[in-house]
């Protein structure tokens, strides 16, 4: 049962700190391929958020076990099938960030945000609004823009980031769905971290060079964005989006882009032209667009009988 703790602008806030911790880890992210290959940065990472989330699904294990609730095989194969989403985003966007800026990937993994509408239609015949199909366009052009309006200078980090849309456009279509139905938001996070961070090691341990003086070299990195970044930031979302409405909460989370990038200006020194910042800027209006039209529209057919003048 829910108790009445948190309002709903104090949940807009906390999930405005959302998303500026998702924004400031592409500069960690960044900085941590110094020293570590792509899929061991991962694989820690995320292994140091399971660690972070643990106190949080012991509770609900518990509470689970007390309304004779508890979780099934069949629901482990779902939280594995979400891990294996993760870790193909999330190596996809690490091994991007070895050869892209921090405000590129951050627009670019943007991204993921029309694909999501698109792929319920296809998937789930849920269909989109028609701000879905625009938006869509405006996004690609944006990615065209923010490469300097040539397709020849989109790098090969870029494509990955651009890649990396996909599995997170399926994660975040699946997610809420799994926790749903399961009733256990936090078992299913921790599940999926647990299966993304121990994957991604063993892909490290066959294909890259683990040694210890790099994991040192590259612990604070590692330790903020799976303490902060894997960690705290989910676990607060979880919490904020008990209070918020769910299209303030999308449309809040997506400033990601933004702190991205002036987190890349500010700890960097990533710049950007003005097609650029217009190719940014079309991004997340298209972005933000795709959440908050179909709110308006459906705002207009709420009959006026009975409101006060």
């Amino acid at each position: 049962m829910k108790n009445a703790t948190m309002t709903r602008a104090s949940a807009n806030l906390l999930l405005m700190l959302v998303a500026v911790i998702w924004g400031s880890a592409f500069v960690p992210q960044s900085y941590g391929m110094a020293d570590v290959g792509p899929m061991t940065f991962t694989g820690v990472r995320f292994l140091i958020g399971v660690l972070v989330v643990m106190p949080l699904m012991w509770i609900e294990w518990h509470s689970l076990q007390r309304a004779d609730k508890a979780l099934k095989r069949n629901d482990g194969f779902k939280i594995a099938g979400l891990g294996g989403l993760l870790l193909l985003g999330a190596a996809m966007q690490q091994i991007g960030l070895m050869s892209t800026t921090v405000t590129n990937a951050g627009f670019l993994t943007a991204l993921y945000v029309p694909l999501v509408p698109v792929l319920g239609w296809l998937l789930l015949r849920h269909l989109p609004h028609w701000s879905v199909w625009m938006g869509s366009l405006a996004c690609i052009f944006g990615a065209y823009l923010l490469s300097g309006a040539q397709i020849s200078s989109i790098g090969k980090g870029d494509l990955w980031v651009i890649g990396s849309a996909i599995p997170w456009a399926f994660h975040v279509l699946l997610v809420g769905r799994v926790a749903d139905r399961m009733r256990a938001p936090f078992l299913v996070a921790g599940g999926q971290f647990g299966v993304c961070g121990l994957l991604a090691l063993l892909w490290a341990i066959s294909y890259e060079s683990i040694t210890w003086t790099g994991l040192q070299a590259a612990a604070l990195p590692i330790a903020y964005t799976g303490i902060f970044s894997v960690g705290i930031a989910f676990t607060a979302q979880v919490v904020a989006q008990r209070y918020a409405h769910a299209a303030d909460a999308a449309i809040v989370l997506s400033s990601e882009t933004l702190f991205a990038a002036v987190f890349g200006y500010l700890l960097m020194g990533d710049r950007l032209d003005a097609v650029g910042i217009a190719g940014c800027a079309l991004i997340f209006v298209s972005t933000v667009g795709v959440q908050l039209l179909p709110m308006l529209s459906r705002e207009r057919l709420v009959p006026t009988e009975g409101k006060r003048l």
